[in-house]
């Protein structure tokens, strides 16, 4: 900070400082402006800072850097937000309130297009495959709430205020306290000059109290336990790896690292971390064993592209080549956690509870469960864990039984499955004539690829079941309505959160007058739980669709969306005129270009602008190279 306050002439200073401090210290001859962003900017006054200083919401953040840099000379921007993690810790220990207001996506209201994530830069919004596609979705346990998600061009957010989260999700799932107290103790492994434990994860998720809980049971026994954590400093999400040596005596120790290929366990709580190169290195074939967390974790890669693959199924067969075939077990930790306690943030607590079931860590039972009573951090539900992850290694049918699934994210439909799924969806949506408009052409398209190749597979039958369905079922005023007070969002959301929660909209009306942003996109309005019976009119009055008493037809917006409908009509007409088993795959990427046109208002305006000439260059190639062959 001095380093910069000496690049404009000002005054150094030591010691703790405000943010009032700082603009009086930068204040120099030569300086132009200052301007202060906070997300309070409540708590600032004017009068506090230098004459002419600017107060404004982090918001507005972008339209600040944009006047700045448009004026001569030094200008200073100071940006003042508690860091996250320290926020997070601070709520932990009880310095700081919770505050009881959460954000809330309507998975159905949802186009994946992922601008929330590119407006807040966080992980805590999170991939949910639905039978409708990839959604978004918030992982409330890790949830900074800093809301900034809500900025995101979209009305399928919604705040709840006054609100606490309940057990509810946790009901449908009995605790088997019983089954566990029953588990038969497992061998454990030996110590041989040393024992070697790699536990991967990621920041803010609890890795290193893994490793802490080890390397206490270790000592409560006697033993000697070191403890190494690597970890992105203060980053929510970063890699952490900590390295845990155990020896029968301390002074057998001399290292903290462990040596390549010399890992005697991996306890994976996370995918990415632990097939990383850094990680893979200390794994040994036919040495290491390992246990491993399959839930899929978003990660940078899903900020920047709302279609990235989390390459889970890549990621767990080169951990399994490393160690090799029958050394890898895998259990989805994160299902189990928030099935059974409402929190995925128990979840490496779990891990090291199956871990140690599977005779991986040579310390007892008493032990681990003494560490955990020791950290006293929800002692009660963390034991919990630690029993669930034991159930789960000794008898996982037990889960399977008890239908702890991810069931119905369409990922599993069968072709006839998803068609029928979206006919039924587009009668809801507008009227039967819609849904045989679906159909009709559909069963076309099936029909002539069944010419070239059979029954099986039907790519582009496949492309365009989901890429018709889209453009036709365009998220207009009333089917927003509707998927908010039609579906089953609003119980889900007073089931979690409590009936006396109040509920908040985010929309930007088009028919209403919006500030514009920056960038000129419209500023999103907050509305009240009374939007619910303006929602309840509107969906009822969906009839008008595409009529002359269609109001928000005469947008440009839902201009642009019918303009699709029947530009995706005509594309697939040109395209079934010359389909033969050399193109079906050229056809099938040019269909799946319009799955790529989704969001709302600007944001499906930029898609359109961006996908549309690819989609013409594409078609025009296909006829040409059709016609040369022909």
């Amino acid at each position: 900070f001095n380093d910069a306050v000496a690049m404009t002439g000002g005054q150094p200073v030591d010691g703790p400082v405000s943010v009032q401090a700082i603009a009086h210290s930068v204040r120099a001859e030569g300086v132009e402006r200052i301007a202060l962003v906070s997300d309070e900017p409540e708590l600032f006054k004017a009068a506090d800072f230098p004459p002419g200083t600017t107060i404004s919401h982090r918001r507005d953040l972008d339209a600040v850097q944009r006047e700045l840099r448009e004026i001569p000379g030094v200008t200073i921007l100071i940006y003042s937000q508690t860091c996250a993690t320290e926020l997070r810790r601070r709520r932990k220990r009880g310095l700081l309130p919770e505050p009881r207001k959460f954000a809330v996506i309507n998975d159905l209201v949802c186009e994946g297009c992922g601008d929330c994530s590119v407006e807040s830069n966080c992980l805590s919004v999170i991939p949910k495959e639905t039978p409708f596609g990839r959604k978004r979705q918030i992982d409330q346990n890790s949830c900074n709430k800093d809301f900034s998600c809500v900025n995101g061009f979209c009305p399928s957010f919604i705040t709840v205020l006054n609100a606490e989260r309940s057990a509810a999700a946790s009901d449908d799932h009995a605790f088997p306290q019983t089954r566990i107290a029953e588990l038969e103790t497992p061998t454990l492994p030996a110590i041989d000059d040393s024992y070697d434990v790699l536990v991967t994860g990621v920041g803010g998720t609890g890795v290193v109290t893994v490793g802490a809980l080890i390397t206490m049971a270790a000592h409560l026994e006697g033993k000697g336990a070191s403890v190494l954590d690597f970890m992105g400093f203060a980053q929510k999400f970063g890699t952490v790896l900590s390295y845990i040596r155990i020896a029968e005596a301390p002074g057998e120790l001399n290292q903290v690292r462990i040596d390549d290929g010399r890992a005697d366990s991996l306890i994976g709580c996370d995918l990415v971390v632990s097939s990383s190169p850094k990680a893979s290195r200390t794994y040994g074939r036919g040495y290491t064993r390992a246990v491993l967390n399959t839930t899929e974790m978003s990660t940078a890669d899903f900020v920047q592209n709302p279609d990235a693959d989390m390459k889970a199924d890549r990621r767990i067969a080169a951990i399994r080549d490393a160690v090799g075939k029958d050394r890898l077990s895998t259990v989805a930790a994160n299902r189990l956690a928030d099935a059974y306690l409402s929190d995925t943030i128990y979840a490496n607590v779990l891990m090291l509870g199956y871990a140690w079931q599977q005779g991986l860590l040579p310390v007892s039972l008493a032990a681990l469960e003494r560490a955990i009573e020791l950290n006293g951090v929800k002692v009660d539900d963390n034991l919990k864990a630690f029993g669930l992850g034991r159930l789960a290694a000794a008898e996982p049918s037990f889960f399977e039984s008890a239908q702890v699934a991810q069931i119905g994210d369409g990922r599993d439909e069968s072709l006839d499955e998803r068609i029928a799924r979206r006919v039924e969806f587009l009668r809801q949506y507008q009227n039967q004539a819609l849904a045989d408009r679906y159909r009709r052409l559909i069963e076309r398209v099936r029909a002539a690829e069944a010419k070239l190749s059979g029954d099986d597979p039907l790519p582009l039958t496949e492309a365009v079941t989901l890429a018709f369905f889209k453009t036709l079922a365009y998220k207009d005023e009333y089917e927003v309505a509707r998927l908010h007070v039609e579906s089953t969002f609003l119980d889900s959301v007073r089931k979690e959160f409590g009936s006396a929660a109040k509920v908040r909209f985010h929309l930007a009306p088009p028919l209403l007058p919006s500030k514009l942003d920056a960038r000129g996109r419209p500023i999103k309005k907050e509305f009240g739980a009374w939007m619910i019976l303006v929602f309840r009119l509107l969906a009822k009055m969906r009839g008008l669709r595409g009529t002359a008493f269609d109001l928000f037809g005469y947008t440009a917006e839902r201009r642009m969306e019918r303009a699709l409908t029947d530009g995706f009509e005509a594309t697939v007409e040109t395209l079934l005129d010359g389909l033969t088993a050399e193109n079906v795959d050229h056809a099938v990427r040019i269909v799946r270009l319009y799955l790529e046109i989704r969001g709302f208002g600007p944001v499906k305006e930029e898609a359109v602008r961006r996908i549309r000439p690819r989609i013409e260059r594409e078609l025009a190639d296909y006829v040409g190279v059709t016609a040369a062959a022909a």
